[in-house]
């Protein structure tokens, strides 16, 4: 699985793809110099339980810490993960 992130003026993504498919993607919107909203996550159906939403989120949550950013998870998948799991509660704008 590759995933790459891009930003453009106010946006970003992180896109998956496995054998030149896309695999998923997660949008966010940049907030502010350290504050990404993250707004979206989608999978496609035949990727569906293979962790897809779960890598995109580590990606950006690694990008975050490289950058020294905060997350506001609006996504509601986005949302759920960051109360699931604590290694990745470190970026969780307060």
């Amino acid at each position: 699985m590759e995933i790459i992130i891009k930003e453009r003026d106010n946006k970003g993504f992180a896109l998956a793809s496995e054998d030149d498919k896309k695999a998923g993607i997660m949008t966010y919107s940049i907030a502010g110099e350290d504050h990404i909203i993250i707004d979206h996550t989608e999978v496609e159906p035949e990727f569906k339980g293979k962790n897809v939403g779960k890598q995109l989120l580590y990606k950006i949550v690694e990008m975050a810490r490289e950058k020294h950013i905060k997350i506001t998870p609006l996504c509601p998948f986005a949302n759920a993960m960051f109360r699931k799991f604590e290694d990745i509660q470190d970026v969780l704008k307060k």
